[in-house]
């Protein structure tokens, strides 16, 4: 009788507070992120966890939010972002909180921190608004064991980059990542990353992939990545889905059938995407791989010896022709330290700026003289939209930014960085229609979580984390555009992370309620 007393005392307490939330969302459309059509109900949030969903209209709470005419869904989260080193300048991420974005995986196209537990401990000490995963780079293990060089590892470089990347997937790291396009990853073959990405998947870890070419070559690069995910057992994700320059255009066709043809084969396949037919890159993309071997001294030493100059010029040449291209005007400078002033002006522009004549041939040294200042950041319009729209429609396509937290008012920054997701669902579903508002939040929330193992977000659902955004579906829509990219999205009421509201009546709140979210790796 004691015992029975005692055990009613105790869940008295419980039952009672299961009607006092410290959050309650009442009157939305919920969209819960499965696909599913959206219906009419209440959220009941207590300890950062959604803890009811459904008629509460007789619960209390500290406080409500009323989301009568909106939208109710899971945050968003950005499988495909680069945030290595901007954390320290703005942790509260406002370009991505301000588009509903609560989660980003981070580390992506072979670039990371190869420390994890240094790097968890720096997320940990500053608090961020948004949570962070993140990917281990494949190009910075390399780097780390053997440098730029230019050739296969040894059996011993091989053995430690695979500890290297082993020991990140027990630290936390969700995944490996790749840049076989940029300098030292375009130096591997196949095989190495095979070995490291074996070495991920014992953890559980998904392969991204930054392929080897998205032009020309584009199919032969998605057949390596789904050889890739096969050979380590893994699976696949390859990252902003695209093709480049107009001999391509339209391959969208065939690429969207091979990783539908993998996936019909039993690979784990998925893509992401960003919606805008121009990419952002540096500008050393437009010079040979070649000239890097070595590192970044070594490029510098070529460019000082008038043959190398002469060889690498015609090559970059050889590359616009073949791309179509009559000139660089299609290639726009974001970021240029040593003269903010050429921010936002094309190659075309800067030349004629240097006095030099409206030629290719002048243009290339325009670029030479630029890089050899150091890394340039560009964006290059090269791709198409039907493309663009056929990817969208996939419905193994997520939305990713491919940005990293922007610094407000500085610089020229691809404009999605502040756009990506509220112009899909302004731009593509709201006004041009092609795809749904349930799809496209499918896209953004619940698929991601299930690629990346963040099995407690990405669904509003009982239990889960309360990761969650409040939207006008009739008004949200990007503002950030290629000659003015430092706009926030508008539409997003409320963004919660964690259950601690961030964005709050339309503004970020200063809050910094975001987690570290480590991968499957971890005891």
């Amino acid at each position: 009788m004691k015992r029975f007393a005692l055990l009613l005392l105790l869940a008295l307490p419980l039952c009672s507070f299961a009607q006092t939330y410290d959050l309650l969302i009442k009157n939305g459309k919920i969209i819960d992120g499965t696909g599913n059509s959206w219906y009419y109900g209440d959220i009941g949030i207590w300890s950062g966890k959604i803890y009811a969903i459904g008629d509460l209209a007789n619960a209390k709470a500290v406080r409500t939010l009323d989301a009568k005419g909106q939208v109710v869904a899971p945050g968003f989260i950005d499988v495909h972002a680069h945030i290595e080193g901007d954390e320290l300048d703005v942790p509260t991420a406002d370009n991505f909180i301000y588009d509903g974005v609560t989660t980003v995986v981070t580390g992506n196209c072979g670039g990371s921190n190869v420390d994890m537990k240094s790097y968890f401990h720096r997320l940990d000490s500053i608090g961020m608004s948004i949570n962070v995963g993140t990917l281990i780079g494949h190009n910075s293990v390399r780097r780390a064991v053997m440098g730029d060089a230019q050739r296969d590892p040894s059996a011993e470089e091989q053995k430690q980059m695979e500890q290297l990347v082993e020991q990140a997937m027990k630290d936390g790291a969700v995944g490996l990542s790749t840049g076989l396009i940029y300098v030292p990853g375009t130096y591997s073959k196949t095989a190495e990353v095979i070995g490291l990405g074996k070495a991920a998947s014992k953890y559980k870890g998904v392969y991204a992939s930054h392929i080897r070419d998205e032009g020309d070559n584009v199919n032969d690069a998605i057949e390596e990545a789904v050889n890739i995910g096969r050979q380590a057992n893994m699976p696949v994700e390859i990252s902003h889905f695209k093709v480049t320059y107009k001999p391509n255009f339209g391959k969208s066709v065939s690429t969207i059938a091979q990783v539908e043809k993998a996936r019909q084969e039993g690979i784990d396949v998925t893509v992401d995407q960003y919606p805008y037919v121009a990419s952002s890159t540096t500008l050393d993309m437009v010079v040979p791989d070649w000239a890097f071997a070595g590192g970044r001294d070594s490029l510098y030493l070529r460019l000082d010896d008038p043959a190398t100059r002469v060889r690498i010029k015609k090559e970059m040449l050889e590359g616009l022709k073949k791309n179509e291209m009559k000139d660089y005007s299609y290639a726009v400078v974001a970021r240029y330290a040593p003269d903010e002033s050429y921010n936002g002006k094309n190659i075309s522009e800067i030349n004629k700026l240097k006095g030099r004549k409206a030629k290719a041939e002048e243009e290339t040294e325009t670029i030479l003289e630029m890089i050899k200042s150091g890394r340039v950041q560009m964006v290059y319009f090269s791709m198409n939209e039907d493309d663009l729209q056929r990817i969208m429609k996939y419905p193994f396509s997520m939305t990713a930014s491919d940005a990293g937290i922007a610094e407000f008012g500085k610089n020229m920054p691809h404009p999605r960085a502040y756009g990506t997701n509220a112009r899909v669902l302004g731009v593509y579903v709201r006004e041009k229609k092609v795809i749904g508002l349930e799809e496209a939040i499918r896209r953004m929330t619940s698929l991601p979580a299930q690629k990346f193992k963040f099995n407690d977000r990405g669904l509003l659902r009982e239990s889960m984390k309360a990761d969650i955004v409040v939207f006008d579906p009739n008004t949200v829509s990007d503002q950030a555009t290629f000659q003015k990219p430092h706009a926030y999205s508008t539409g997003f009421k409320y963004v919660l992370v964690n259950g601690q509201v961030v964005i709050d009546e339309g503004k970020h709140n200063g809050a910094r309620s975001g987690e570290v979210l480590l991968g499957p790796g971890v005891n």
